[in-house]
């Protein structure tokens, strides 16, 4: 069987010559794929989809950014009658949505259900939605990598070693998608797989590397050996152990990204992440630049205790702890979060156009400023963070880092033009 994996993009027409990374889950349910069939996998952030492919069956990925564009290209190839599935977090939050644009729709993970689908697809059979009775093993997770071009994209080296969080922040889609879980692969499979890739740079996709202790210094153990410099994801508790982040540095770590979200107590409980201790963060940030580990520190405007006053305080304190490579967004509430759910029992929902639903746009009614204010706030602290002189600012003295957040500061930099080039246009 002749099968197309699509990997839509958010805006395809400002598609450029490459992507930041490649589509990691597609290339994992390439691996689920029986040898017997033809797989071809299209990322439309670096190459148009090829509409007019002789294929049976179109399998495709969906995030709530990237819904619309979803739909509209399994709409394209159902007209042509090929038969079209459906996956991925947006379509598992809202699969009743999707299966109106698809013959099938796989809620949740794609182990041991993408293979049924398969077989009842090839057994005339196919249901209509496919879920989990129990949330997969990860011992056997397989990519295909051979399927994208490595030089199509700026990091194209990224493994998952786990999934899920131990937490469950109330804006979060991540144990909505994953369940109340954190599931490990074996520590061998992942430094093989790591072994085995080309170029010294790896991004550890996960939500929470280090979020089991134990775990996490057994694989870092083991990655010492290995050789890599690598970034990933964690979170702050896990952040305060100085044998741990001294581990993560011995281990190849060189950035961190950490959610540390608002400066604010009363947000950080209201969306149940009181675990991040606001009086802590400069420390915690100071013992990764002791360990001369990059901080990738996220931040997140529009909370209920926000007011006009949040972008010059967020600001400033980036600049004073000098986080290497600071992200803002505006608080989006993503369907299947427990955000959404309370934002639409208020109300407060004010655009339901998926497309907008990207961190850079306003889709609900602010409780202390307007939404108006908002959305320019947020548009002048990326301006004003991004600028030449506060860049430097921020990195100058990274000693062994200036090199790599230097590039990274001016690649965001450019998306960020970018950005703020279309919101005149």
């Amino acid at each position: 069987m002749r099968i197309l994996l699509v990997a839509p993009a958010t805006h395809p027409a400002r598609r450029r010559r490459r992507g930041l990374f490649p589509p990691l889950s597609l290339l994992t349910v390439a691996g689920l794929t029986p040898a017997h069939h033809q797989v071809e996998l299209v990322d439309e952030a670096v190459e148009p989809v090829p509409f007019e492919r002789d294929v049976e069956l179109v399998g495709i990925t969906t995030s709530t950014a990237c819904a619309h564009r979803a739909y509209y290209i399994a709409d394209r190839f159902r007209e042509r009658g090929v038969t079209v599935v459906l996956g991925g977090i947006h379509a598992s939050a809202l699969p009743e949505e999707a299966a109106e644009h698809a013959d099938a729709v796989v809620v949740g993970e794609a182990e041991g259900l993408w293979e049924q689908v398969l077989e009842d697809y090839q057994a005339g059979r196919l249901q209509r939605i496919y879920r989990h009775q129990q949330f997969p093993r990860l011992d056997s997770v397989r990519t295909r990598r051979e399927l994208i071009r490595a030089r199509d994209y700026v990091v194209p080296h990224t493994v998952q070693t786990t999934r899920g969080c131990p937490y469950d922040c109330a804006f979060c889609s991540v144990t909505a998608f994953f369940g109340a879980t954190y599931r490990k692969r074996p520590v061998e499979a992942v430094v093989e797989e790591v072994r085995r890739l080309a170029g010294r740079l790896v991004v550890f996709v996960d939500d929470n590397l280090l979020g089991d202790s134990s775990y996490a210094r057994q694989l870092l153990q083991a990655l010492k050996s290995v050789g890599k410099r690598w970034l990933t994801q964690a979170s702050l508790p896990s952040l305060r152990d100085d044998r741990l982040v001294s581990l993560a540095a011995e281990a190849g770590c060189r950035g961190i990204f950490v959610g540390f979200e608002s400066l604010s107590r009363l947000n950080l409980q209201r969306m149940r992440k009181a675990f991040n201790v606001v009086e802590r963060y400069r420390e915690t940030i100071e013992r990764l630049h002791r360990f001369r580990i990059g901080v990738v520190g996220s931040f997140v405007f529009g909370f209920d205790e926000d007011d006009e006053s949040v972008f010059e305080r967020t600001l400033r304190f980036v600049q004073e702890v000098k986080i290497d490579l600071p992200t803002f967004s505006i608080l989006t509430p993503f369907p299947g979060t427990r955000l959404h759910e309370q934002m639409e029992a208020e109300g407060r929902i004010t655009d339901r156009n998926w497309s907008h639903y990207t961190g850079n746009r306003v889709v609900f009614r602010p409780l202390r400023m307007s939404a108006e204010a908002l959305q320019q706030g947020f548009r002048w602290a990326l301006r004003k963070a991004y600028s030449l002189p506060s860049i430097w600012q921020r990195i100058a003295g990274l000693h062994s880092r200036v090199g790599l957040y230097t590039v990274m500061n001016l690649i965001y930099r450019r998306g960020v033009r970018d950005h703020l080039a279309a919101a005149r246009g």
